[in-house]
């Protein structure tokens, strides 16, 4: 296990909806006639920024990153770039943690790294898209609402590297699934899990077609096993129950994968399973162009399931 401590200063050089409660700042900066909206929530000794991209008067998309300690977790799409900058201005923190290395979550890393020296780390399998975020080809509804990042420069953070902070100690976690470059952080002296998007609440019913959902229900159970208090999501309200809540999501990814096999064995085909077990079409499917599907939920237990 590697330990990356903190800078010579000691670290002091500062899709869901926002938690009810959330103190809404004032956004000031235009995107495309609209305004991006940023809501920060204070949790003891970490500080949660809610951030969307404004569109018909109301934020979309929500998108989460926690500042602890001097250590930024993930900043949001870059089109909420300019809000998360004027939102941390004099609050100390010299790195940021990328959990992975979508739009919406690596979107500040450029303009804050060029304007205050933060190192950041992420996924070695992240770095290149860090470097060139356009090497990935983003739909168009990604152009809308998250943006292409600034590029910005990071270091590698592999499965069980501790993050030291003046206070806390972080474990990364290398969590598959929802990204190859997946990463979770673990605070063990607290219990904080801090899970980017490996755990999002709710009962999905669809996937983008990328996504490997056997690999994120491996990635739940390893931190299930977790002594985890508080659950720090990449989207989504903090669960009261956080281990009730990982563990319904296990149960519940395990007996969907279950039933599609099961459905697939009896010869029905994906269309067919996707309807029985994913119910009626969504508005989400269109509006991705079927990039965000019920039939690349079903084709992901297909296709990746053990053994095949």
């Amino acid at each position: 296990m590697r330990r990356l401590t903190a800078g010579p200063d000691g670290g002091n050089t500062s899709r869901a909806r926002p938690p009810r409660g959330a103190s809404a700042l004032a956004s000031g900066s235009r995107l495309g006639g609209e305004v991006a909206t940023l809501r920060v929530t204070p949790y003891s000794e970490v500080t949660r920024f809610d951030l969307a991209r404004t569109l018909g008067g109301r934020g979309r998309y929500w998108t989460t990153c926690y500042l602890v300690d001097g250590l930024l977790i993930d900043s949001g799409c870059a089109h909420t770039a300019p809000e998360l900058e004027r939102a941390l201005a004099g609050k100390p923190f010299d790195r940021i943690v990328n959990t992975h290395s979508h739009e919406d979550h690596i979107g500040a890393n450029g303009r804050l790294q060029r304007r205050r020296d933060v190192d950041v780390l992420a996924h070695a399998d992240a770095l290149p898209v860090l470097a060139e975020p356009r090497r990935q080809r983003l739909h168009a509804y990604r152009r809308v609402f998250w943006g292409y990042p600034e590029p910005s420069k990071g270091r590698a953070l592999a499965d069980g590297d501790e993050i030291r902070t003046p206070r806390f100690r972080f474990i990364a976690l290398h969590t598959p699934g929802h990204a190859p470059d997946h990463l979770c952080l673990f605070e063990p002296d607290r219990g904080w899990l801090f899970s980017g998007d490996l755990y999002i609440g709710g009962r999905d019913r669809a996937l983008r077609e990328e996504y490997d959902i056997w690999g994120i229900l491996e990635s739940l159970r390893r931190v299930a096993a977790l002594p985890v208090r508080t659950l720090f999501p990449g989207s989504a309200r903090i669960p009261p129950d956080p281990r009730a809540a990982l563990d319904a999501k296990v149960a519940y990814y395990r007996q969907m994968g279950e039933r599609v096999l099961r459905l697939r064995a009896e010869g029905l085909g994906v269309r067919a399973i996707a309807r029985e077990v994913c119910g009626p079409p969504m508005a989400m499917e269109w509006m991705t162009g079927f990039n965000f599907s019920r039939r690349g939920l079903v084709e992901s237990y297909l296709r990746c399931a053990p053994g095949r």
